[in-house]
Order: C-alpha cells, then sequence, then structure tokens
C-alpha cells in the first residue's frame, strides 16, 4: 500500500508557491501586454530604419535566455543604486521579456489587415486612431488571440526560472519539499505537474472559446 509523509501542509505550501506563479504572470503579461502594443504598432507603421534601435532592443530580451537575463538584472540592480526584491525583478524581467515575443505579435497583427481596407476607412474620413480602434484592432486581434494565449501559458511555465533568485514560486516550493522529503520526488513533480495544469487548462480553454465566438461572429 503506498503511504507518503506528504500532508495539507505541504500541499498548502504548493499552493502559495502556485499563487506566486499566478501572480507574477499576471503582472508580467498586463505590463508585456500594454509593452507589447506600444513597440508592435510603433514598429508596424513607422518606417523600418527608424525603429532600428527598437528592434535591436527587443531582440536582445528575445535572444539571451531568460534565466541569464533573471540572473543578470537580479545582479546588476543593487549595484546601480536601486533597491528592488526579487519578486519585483522578476515581474519587471518577465514583462520586458513578454513584450519582446508580444510585439511581434502585434505587429504581425496590424500588417495582416488589408491596406485595401484601412484606405477605404480613411477615405470615408476616419482619422488615424478611429481607423486603428475601429478598423485594425478588432480584425488584427483575431490574428494575435492565439499566439497571446500561447504566450502566456509559455510565460507561466517560465516563472518556474523566478526561483534561482529566490522566488518561492511553484516548481521552487517542490523542489523544497523534494529536499526535505527525499524519498517522494516523483510524487511530489507529480503534484507540481497536476497544479501547472489546473492553472493552465482555464487558460487555453477561454482562448478556445473566444477563438470560436469570433468565428460565429464572422
Amino acid at each position: 500500500m503506498f503511504q507518503t509523509a506528504f500532508s495539507l501542509n505541504d500541499l498548502w505550501f504548493m499552493a502559495q508557491g502556485a499563487g506566486w506563479t499566478l501572480l507574477i504572470t499576471a503582472i508580467a503579461m498586463v505590463g508585456g501586454t500594454v509593452l507589447g502594443l506600444v513597440f508592435g504598432v510603433t514598429r508596424a507603421v513607422l518606417p523600418g530604419w527608424t525603429t532600428l534601435p527598437l528592434g535591436f532592443f527587443l531582440d536582445i530580451f528575445r535572444s539571451v535566455p531568460l534565466l541569464i537575463q533573471l540572473i543578470l538584472a537580479n545582479s546588476f540592480i543593487p549595484i546601480l543604486g536601486f533597491r528592488a526584491s526579487p519578486f519585483a525583478v522578476s515581474c519587471i524581467v518577465l514583462a520586458l521579456y513578454t513584450s519582446s515575443y508580444c510585439s511581434e505579435i502585434v505587429r504581425g497583427g496590424v500588417q495582416a489587415v488589408p491596406q485595401t481596407t484601412r484606405r477605404a476607412a480613411r477615405s470615408l474620413g476616419m482619422t488615424w486612431w478611429q481607423d486603428m480602434t475601429e478598423i485594425v484592432y478588432p480584425m488584427a486581434l483575431r490574428v494575435m488571440l492565439p499566439s497571446w494565449i500561447g504566450l502566456t501559458l509559455g510565460v507561466m511555465k517560465d516563472t518556474a526560472l523566478v526561483g534561482w533568485i529566490g522566488v518561492i514560486e511553484l516548481l521552487k516550493s517542490s523542489q523544497i519539499l523534494i529536499t526535505r522529503m527525499q524519498n517522494e520526488p516523483l510524487f511530489i513533480l507529480i503534484i507540481a505537474g497536476v497544479i501547472y495544469f489546473l492553472i493552465s487548462f482555464p487558460i487555453s480553454r477561454l482562448g478556445a472559446r473566444l477563438e470560436s465566438r469570433f468565428r460565429e461572429n464572422d
């Protein structure tokens, strides 16, 4: 018969780690999406040569492994004279990391709107802002949503790396329990995997539901 030293207190400890995972993911996605919208629209509407510095900046966050970014930021922010907790560093780095990918999603979505449609809107007397908010964004959203949902799920899993700088999120809490109960690592990891699934599944289902609604409204 299977016996375990795993208790409800241990499960609550992992649940608290899952809470930090969700909080970091939410902050990173809100900040990254806002920045991604600004960066993506800028790169979509301005001439390519004017956005080269911005493109280079975003390429850094896409190219350098996230773990290296977290460790460097956590090391250099205090050297620069700023005080930031590991949690704050995690949110900042992940938001910038998310914005680098979200900007490409937004740029691709905006550029997917046919130019003939935009010219027709402007010929009807719409301003640039009206064109973007009433024509471009509604059409581009259908293109961007699946990729944005995928990015959200990816960022949620990437939060597992913030444990390296001292944030006790879900995976880090699991590692702490594994260190304490060395004879049950697989059981603890299975529980962690189930928790990841439980917090990820509603997001993926929400994305599928929104996509189906878009198709129904076509």
